[in-house]
């Protein structure tokens, strides 16, 4: 297959290193600009660009593809190396720029999205930590038909995937990738022989997976246990979790719900030592941190952490 691909995090390029693994001809890649990065803040490359610069194939990074758009001269020059790229397909994956109907028309066999989350559970742009902070037993991977709305278009393959208990947005993020690039070189084949048919989705069911704010990172003790102990996982790796202890923020990495005989107000440091941990009452139930970091350190586990920041008697807020 001749294929267009559009797609920048690291999601992306491990699906974009299976099709080159797998014989199909990348006959353009469009990317996200170039992104300052590091403690230096240079311009970096996205881990798509990256991809297609290391198998030698031409990459694009216009700003908009939006013909009515702020940029309408740079959307006019994509659409037209977009129609004067020989392919049959274009592969979406969390390129981070609407494709507007004009794009999704190009291709003979359209625009195909690889999307992570069991459509139509989780529509929109951080499926898999709002997958994580919800309490979902399983996600998955679904390959879909683009089309204008938010993650409404028909279904061609979906697998599941379970979430376990110590899955991090991170540990799940890299199972996906895996499973994504895995269907997608499937799909293509599929769509070679003519055989990837399509399902609509149903609106029963359906969730927007909001974009993940940094404000969201403080976190509110008075909440259960159990869904703080989420929403840790869930921020891992960003934001990162946080609760402040007097003036000092601090990053919350690790924890688990558990069961105490002392409950007090929510956010009071129950217990901080290097045996029995850090222990913080919580609305429902209480946090056992494992896992945590100060500004300008490092990550720590709460035994080593307590060595530079006890917290006995403390409250977090």
């Amino acid at each position: 297959m001749k294929i267009i691909f559009a797609g920048t995090p690291e999601f992306a390029a491990v699906a974009l290193e299976a099709l080159y693994a797998a014989g199909h001809e990348i006959t353009l890649v469009l990317t996200q600009p170039d992104r300052p990065a590091g403690r230096g803040m240079q311009l970096q490359a996205s881990p798509v660009k990256q991809c297609a610069l290391k198998h030698g194939t031409p990459v694009a990074q216009p700003v908009s593809l939006r013909l009515d758009g702020k940029y309408p001269e740079v959307a006019q020059e994509a659409h037209a190396l977009l129609r004067s790229t020989p392919h049959d397909v274009m592969i979406v994956a969390a390129y981070g720029l609407i494709l507007p109907r004009s794009v999704l028309d190009i291709p003979r066999y359209g625009c195909i999205n690889i999307h992570g989350s069991l459509l139509p559970r989780w529509r929109g742009a951080a499926p898999i930590h709002r997958a994580i902070e919800a309490g979902d037993a399983e996600t998955g991977i679904t390959i879909m038909q683009m089309e204008e709305g938010l993650d409404t278009g028909p279904m061609m393959l979906i697998e599941s995937l379970p979430i376990s208990d110590e899955d991090t947005t991170g540990s799940l993020h890299d199972k996906l990738a895996a499973l994504g690039a895995k269907m997608i070189v499937e799909a293509m084949e599929k769509l070679e022989q003519g055989a990837l048919p399509a399902t609509l989705q149903p609106e029963q069911g359906a969730n927007y997976a909001a974009k993940i704010a940094k404000e969201e990172a403080a976190l509110d003790f008075s909440q259960s246990a159990e869904q703080l102990a989420r929403r840790i996982r869930a921020f891992n790796p960003f934001p990162g979790a946080t609760g402040r202890f007097g003036d000092t923020v601090v990053k919350l990495w690790k924890a688990r719900a558990v069961t105490v005989a002392q409950q007090g107000e929510p956010g009071q440091v129950l217990s901080a030592d290097a045996q029995g941990g850090i222990v913080v009452a919580c609305g429902e139930g209480a946090l056992l941190l494992t896992e945590l970091q100060k500004p300008g350190g490092k990550r720590l586990p709460a035994a080593e952490f307590l060595k530079g920041f006890p917290m006995e008697g403390g409250r977090l807020a």
